[in-house]
């Protein structure tokens, strides 16, 4: 594939979307099982008569199906308005220190900035060590939050090795007397679609989740916390949730929210198996055209979101390609979308190590269920002849992205 080969502008009303990591479509099937609770069985679920007891009851239900879905109890699962409130919530659940990693979503960062916190680093592939993080844990450490999967690179975390680390922290605590809490807190959001969630197998004490992030409805999360944590509430009023989370809960959301998580989870290995397919076509096509390309992340399969590809031009300017392949019908990202909305240097990407001149260039390409190889081959085209367009405008060659990629380009850039 080379230049000449590249179409020069967008083909007839062609749109491709490749930023499913910040965003999903509803699922129809989801907003189909929704549809009662937006328009028939609308009243109150904490209303006492019959028809509002209906709304109740499918709240349950939705509560007691995405407990199910993880090897939880219902009674564990209290819903949030996404996935943010549902980490300050967790954050909320103990008043001791904190550890948590560089490479964490803004919101689990925010609060540990708030809280006496250690921030370990991450390595050049975004993982976490789990013996760093652990010995991290010092005598008033009373919650490790570290995500399982990274929504801007694609690195899956450790979590099953730190939670081990952290249950024996806390053996040792009881052994010497100590009345100190410690809780293990895991953000699930963005990998809720590609990995098992089983809260059993992860070891975590604490598991937010998003609806949004897999084909369900926006403003609707979860926290799922374990048999010993105590919530504290941010938002007092009624009382619902348990008393954890008040303000009438959305009956709509959390029944899209079970049928959401059960169809990603239904069929969740076929799909990162088809995702990984199309994400391995398309950095194949760009690797071959770009060898100054930088490519961030694992390298092996196993630790690497399936549908996320990390890519950085060196020398460019990420703002100006994301333009040009509007322009040409193609979204992509640069980033968690919340940091990218204020245009500043990825917290992630730094604590990896990548110099600014690297991670200017940097796009976040996610593919999902919608997308299918012509529309990576029609994206692939189009990234190519956008940053050829850019390369020509600032005269940045294939040499000085090699130059500029200091020995992390194409083929040993993870």
């Amino acid at each position: 594939m080379t230049a000449a080969t590249m179409a020069p502008q967008r083909a007839a009303g062609r749109e491709v979307y490749l930023d499913y990591a910040a965003a999903t479509p509803l699922d129809p099937r989801v907003l189909s099982a929704m549809e009662p609770y937006l328009t028939r069985c609308f009243e109150n679920p904490s209303a006492p008569y019959a028809r509002a007891r209906a709304a109740r009851d499918a709240l349950e239900r939705a509560r007691a199906d995405i407990a199910h879905l993880i090897g939880a109890k219902p009674d564990g699962i209290t819903f949030t308005a996404g996935a943010t409130e549902a980490n300050n919530l967790a954050f909320a659940a103990t008043d001791g220190g904190v550890v948590t990693d560089a490479a964490e979503h803004d919101s689990v960062l925010a609060c540990a900035e708030a809280r006496d916190a250690v921030v370990v680093g991450v390595g050049a592939d975004g993982r976490v060590d789990p013996e760093e993080a652990c010995a991290a844990i010092g005598p008033a450490t009373q919650l490790v939050s570290v995500e399982l999967a990274n929504g801007e690179v694609g690195a899956v975390q450790p979590v099953r090795e730190i939670a081990r680390g952290v249950a024996a922290v806390r053996e040792r605590r009881l052994a010497e007397g100590s009345r100190v809490p410690l809780w293990l807190h895991t953000d699930a959001s963005q990998a809720a679609g590609a990995l098992s969630c089983n809260v059993t197998s992860l070891g975590a004490d604490m598991v937010t989740l998003s609806a949004a992030k897999v084909y369900g409805p926006k403003q609707v999360g979860a926290l799922w916390v374990g048999e010993g944590v105590r919530l504290r509430p941010l938002i007092l009023g009624g009382g619902q949730e348990g008393g954890a989370r008040s303000g009438t809960e959305s009956v709509a959301g959390a029944v899209g929210f079970a049928a959401a998580l059960a169809l990603a989870q239904g069929g969740r290995s076929e799909e990162c198996r088809r995702e990984e397919a199309l994400r391995s076509r398309l950095e194949g096509a760009l690797a071959a055209e770009f060898p100054g390309m930088v490519v961030s992340g694992p390298r092996k399969a196993r630790h690497r979101l399936p549908g996320l590809l990390h890519v950085s031009f060196p020398g460019l300017e990420a703002r100006r390609l994301v333009v040009l392949l509007e322009r040409r019908g193609v979204s992509v990202g640069t980033g968690s979308a919340c940091a990218a909305s204020r245009m500043r240097e990825s917290h992630v990407l730094k604590a990896m190590g990548l110099s600014p001149e690297v991670s200017a260039g940097s796009l976040r390409i996610t593919v999902g269920r919608p997308t299918s190889t012509d529309d990576i081959d029609y994206a692939a085209e189009q990234i190519v002849a956008a940053v050829r367009t850019e390369m020509r405008r600032t005269g940045v060659t294939d040499e000085d992205m090699l130059a500029l990629a200091g020995g992390l380009a194409v083929g040993r850039c993870r």
